[in-house]
């Protein structure tokens, strides 16, 4: 089975993408299945079933959604080949900017949105940096002249990437992505991320609610850039 992950900014379009490009798939005789990844809720499954392919969702609640993508590769891969898929895509929230949610097999898909500002892809991190393709949308609502610019600072973040304009509405773009996935081979042996995911769990994460630094234990930044581990 092949596995495609895609992620990205919120609200810069993966879903309607995806969407176009599920149909390019099933138009070349290409089986998909689809998991959904989001926080608290979502009703883009009840979309992707108008196009009749299998579809499961997986709320992260309290957790960081590309790490509950991450841990649960397995879980999703054994689904989609019960559904006869040949390829799993993978839809996850993308929330963090600094996350890393592509094991190194997989076809990795970073969605971005270019009215976000040129500046844009200098700061979303491993989602775009580790990425194959970087997809960018919402073109129409910007001049030519800040699209190239946007090209170029996602060359500069990451130089190896292939670049797509896509259109969510249309489905511009959507047939270079399918032809991507067809000609991406499938997953063999044991997966590992492209790139470590954020340092550590700190004590935000396990529930502290008081502010002030000395109640914070792991690994703390401070406004300086310096770094330190506190212990228990």
């Amino acid at each position: 089975m092949k596995l495609v992950v895609v992620a990205g900014t919120p609200g810069a379009g993966k879903t309607s993408v995806l969407m176009h490009a599920v149909r390019d798939l099933k138009k070349g005789g290409i089986k998909p299945a689809l998991v959904k990844v989001d926080c608290m809720w979502t009703e883009d499954d009840l979309r992707f079933k108008r196009l009749e392919v299998p579809v499961s969702v997986g709320l992260s609640k309290d957790m960081c959604p590309d790490h509950y993508a991450i841990y649960n590769v397995g879980e999703m891969m054994a689904w989609a080949s019960d559904q006869g898929a040949d390829v799993l895509l993978s839809e996850t929230a993308g929330l963090c900017l600094r996350c890393a949610p592509y094991p190194d097999q997989c076809l990795a898909i970073c969605v971005i949105d270019v009215t976000t500002g040129p500046n844009t892809p200098l700061k979303v991190g491993p989602l775009l940096t580790t990425a194959d393709v970087a997809v960018i949308t919402k073109g129409d609502l910007v001049s030519q002249a800040e699209r190239e610019v946007f090209r170029e600072r996602i060359l500069e973040a990451n130089p190896r990437c292939r670049i797509v304009e896509a259109n969510g509405l249309s489905g511009k773009g959507s047939a270079e992505i399918a032809d991507l996935v067809k000609r991406w081979p499938e997953i063999s042996g044991e997966m590992v991320l492209r790139h470590n995911p954020p340092l550590a769990i700190c004590t935000l994460c396990t529930g502290e609610l008081r502010v002030s630094k000395e109640h914070h234990r792991g690994v703390l930044r401070h406004m300086d850039g310096f770094m330190e581990y506190t212990g228990e």
